[in-house]
């Protein structure tokens, strides 16, 4: 079993930064295929951006350019940079793995979810 752990949510204002950070326990994940999800209110989960284990990453056309995964073997952690924000950008963010390691944009793949953290960006 993986625990998925997120944090680094928060408020901010248009066009600010933050780092979300999914910290997992349990098993190392460095050969898990890894995802970012989002869900805002009245709609439906939707892919951010994944990485395989290889380091092949996927990002959405609403976040290229402005979001960036990454991942830390030694720490087991699963960064997300988030720049240039906009309030569309509002949603409850979600880390996700899969125990294979090849990147899906289906979220029915990943085996293992966090619990979720908020992210509001204020116009």
């Amino acid at each position: 079993q993986v625990q998925l752990v997120e944090s680094g949510g928060g408020l901010v204002q248009a066009g600010g930064s933050l780092r979300l950070s999914c910290a997992a326990s349990g098993r190392t994940i460095s050969t898990y295929a890894m995802g970012w999800f989002r869900q805002a209110p009245g709609k439906e989960r939707e892919l951010v951006a994944a990485a395989s284990s290889a380091g092949s990453t996927y990002y959405a056309d609403s976040v290229k350019g402005r979001f960036t995964i990454s991942r830390d073997n030694a720490k087991n952690t699963v960064y997300l940079q988030m720049n240039s924000l906009k309030p569309e950008d509002t949603a409850v963010y979600y880390c996700a793995a899969r125990r294979a390691g090849v990147l899906t944009l289906t979220r029915y793949n990943y085996d293992y979810w966090g619990q979720g953290t908020q992210v509001t960006v204020s116009s």
